[in-house]
């Protein structure tokens, strides 16, 4: 199973442990935490880092595209990496 280190904005975790509407921060916190496990698996899968050259690189990212997922906490806006010749597996 691999690993990956994930960044947490503090305005985040204040809007959550703070904020009226937990729900919307859970919503923000989810949304951020699945969009940075997207990337570093595109990543993975890539064997780069974005604007990494390298000789290893196995394809090249090519933009992506929004999609929404409906969550308990309500509907979230994932930004889903396309990879050009291939797809995020």
């Amino acid at each position: 199973m691999a690993q990956y280190q994930i960044n947490v904005d503090s305005q985040l975790l204040h809007q959550l442990f703070l904020g009226n509407s937990q729900d919307a921060g859970v919503a923000k916190l989810l949304e951020s935490v699945l969009n940075q496990v997207l990337q570093a698996q595109v990543s993975e899968q890539v064997e780069a880092d974005r604007y990494e050259r390298t000789e290893n690189r196995k394809a090249y990212r090519n933009g992506s595209y929004p999609h929404g997922l409906h969550t308990r906490v309500g509907t979230i806006t994932l930004s889903v990496p396309r990879i050009r010749g291939g797809k995020l597996v």
